[in-house]
C-alpha cells in the first residue's frame, strides 16, 4: 500500500463532541450522485464521525444521472440541532451551484468553524460563496478552464487530486470523492484507522498525485459517444438489484457508470419498487417511471463478497466488455477515474 504523509490537517475536537459532525449537503433539484452518496458512505463505514445526508428544503432530492435520495434532514432542522454548525461540509456537485440558500448555508457554516469540502464541481459552489479567493483549488477536468478565468484570485493546481488550503478542501472529478473521504479520516482518526478504511473499501492509496494530463476530451471520446448516441435501438435497461442495507457505495458507482455509457439506463429494482435503506442508513427512492413494457435487458445485482471499489472496479470491466473497452474508457473520463480496460 503506497502512503504519503498525512495530506489533510488534523481534526481539533470542538464543543466537547466525542466524534466530530460531518454534514453532506445536496440540492433538491440536481445534485451529482456520486459526490453525494460516497462521502456519506465511506464517511459512515469509517465510524469516526457522525455523518448527517441533508438537503436545502424538505423533500427528495433528485440526482444525477439517476435516483433520488431522501434527506435525513433539512438544513434547518440541522442548524436546530447543532448549533455550533457541523466540523466539516461535503458539498456535491449541483445544478443550481448560485442557489441562494445554500450559497448563504455553506457561508453561515464556514464562519462557525467548519471545513467546507467541495467535490468535483462542488467547487463551483464554494467559488460562488466566495470561499475560494486567496486559496489554492482543483476541480473537475471539464471544468479548469472555466473555473481559471472565472476565479482568477484563486491558484488552480494540477496533478493534484484533492488539495486543503484554509479551512477549504477541494477535489478533481466525481471519483476523487473516495480518497478525500479516506484521507479525511486520517485526519480525524489517524493513519491506521485510514488504512483499516481503505482495505475494507478497496483502495491501495489515497495520495493527492494525479495525472491531470491523462484526462481530457479526445476525439476517440466523442466519436464513442456519437455512436452510441446514435446506436439507440442497441440501448439497453439495466436492472440492478438491491435490499435493505445494500452499500450504498457501491450503488451509486454502478449507476452513475451504466448511466453514463450512452448505452444503457441504470434502473433501480427494489421489492414492491418501495424505499430502501442502505447500510448506513441512507433512503433510496425507487425510479417513478419503469421501462413502459416492463423490460429490463439485463440484471445485475450489488456483489457483497468484494470490497466496494474492488466491486466498482469489476464492473467497469464487464461495461467493457459489454460496449467495447471504448465505452469503459469514455466512462473513466467522466468520473475522472483511473481505469485501464483489461482484455
Amino acid at each position: 500500500m503506497t502512503l504519503l504523509s498525512p495530506t489533510l490537517p488534523s481534526y481539533v475536537p470542538r464543543f466537547n463532541r466525542d466524534k466530530p459532525i460531518i454534514a453532506v449537503v445536496g440540492e433538491n433539484h440536481f445534485t451529482e450522485l456520486t459526490d453525494y452518496v460516497v462521502p456519506y458512505g465511506v464517511l459512515s463505514e469509517s465510524g469516526v464521525a457522525q455523518v448527517f445526508a441533508l438537503s436545502t428544503q424538505a423533500g427528495p432530492i433528485r440526482m444525477f444521472p439517476a435516483l433520488q435520495v431522501i434527506p435525513q434532514a433539512t438544513i434547518t432542522e440541522f442548524d436546530r440541532q447543532f448549533p455550533e454548525g457541523a466540523d466539516y461540509v461535503v458539498v456535491p456537485a449541483v445544478f443550481r451551484s448560485k442557489k441562494p440558500i445554500l450559497l448563504a448555508w455553506i457561508n453561515h457554516q464556514a464562519r462557525r468553524g467548519a471545513t467546507i469540502i467541495g467535490i468535483c464541481d462542488g467547487v463551483w459552489v464554494l467559488a460562488n460563496a466566495g470561499l475560494l479567493e486567496g486559496q489554492q483549488g482543483v476541480g473537475h477536468w471539464f471544468s479548469m478552464k472555466r473555473l481559471e478565468k472565472k476565479f482568477p484570485k484563486t491558484k488552480w493546481l494540477k496533478n493534484t487530486r484533492y488539495v486543503g488550503s484554509g479551512n477549504v478542501i477541494t477535489t478533481t472529478g466525481v471519483s476523487a470523492s473516495i480518497p478525500v473521504s479516506v484521507a479525511l479520516t486520517e485526519a480525524i482518526a489517524g493513519r491506521d484507522r485510514a488504512m483499516e478504511l481503505a482495505q475494507r473499501i478497496g483502495i491501495q492509496s489515497w495520495e493527492i498525485d494525479h495525472q491531470s494530463k491523462q484526462f481530457k476530451l479526445k476525439v476517440s471520446h466523442i466519436f464513442t459517444a456519437i455512436i452510441n448516441r446514435l446506436s439507440f435501438w442497441l440501448n439497453e435497461n439495466v436492472g440492478i438489484s438491491i435490499n435493505d442495507e445494500f452499500d450504498e457505495i457501491l450503488l451509486a458507482l454502478l449507476v452513475d457508470a451504466y448511466s453514463r455509457s450512452f448505452r444503457s439506463k441504470a434502473i433501480l429494482l427494489a421489492p414492491h419498487n418501495r424505499q430502501m435503506l442502505s447500510k448506513h442508513g441512507l433512503i433510496i427512492q425507487p425510479h417513478e417511471s419503469q421501462p413502459k413494457d416492463n423490460k429490463i435487458d439485463r440484471e445485475i445485482e450489488l456483489q457483497s463478497d468484494l470490497p466496494s471499489i474492488q466491486s466498482f472496479n469489476a464492473a467497469l470491466q464487464e461495461i467493457g466488455q459489454l460496449y467495447g473497452p471504448a465505452t469503459a474508457s469514455f466512462i473513466a473520463l467522466q468520473l475522472e477515474y483511473p481505469f485501464r480496460f483489461v482484455a
